[in-house]
C-alpha cells in the first residue's frame, strides 16, 4: 500500500481520500475505511481537515500519517 502515498516536505506520508478509497487492496483490508480513519484521527495517527469523509465529495482531502514511517 505504501506505493500510493507521497512524502511531503516534512517527510510524512500523504494520500488523498479518493486514492485510498478506490484502491482495491485497501478496500479488502479495511472494510469500514471511513470508520477506521475516524478512529485513527481520534488517536492522532492520521490527520485530515474534514469532519467526515464521503466518496466523491472528499476525494481530494489529504490524509497525513502522523506516526514516524519507520515505526
Amino acid at each position: 500500500m505504501s506505493d500510493m502515498f507521497l512524502v511531503d516536505a516534512e517527510g510524512k506520508y500523504v494520500v488523498t481520500f479518493g486514492v485510498l478509497f478506490n484502491d482495491e487492496r485497501c478496500a479488502n483490508i479495511f472494510e469500514a475505511l471511513v470508520g477506521t480513519l475516524k478512529a485513527a484521527k481520534k488517536r492522532k495517527i492520521v490527520a485530515y481537515q474534514s469532519e467526515i469523509l464521503l466518496q466523491n465529495v472528499h476525494d481530494n482531502v489529504e490524509i497525513t500519517l502522523l506516526l514516524d514511517h519507520s515505526e
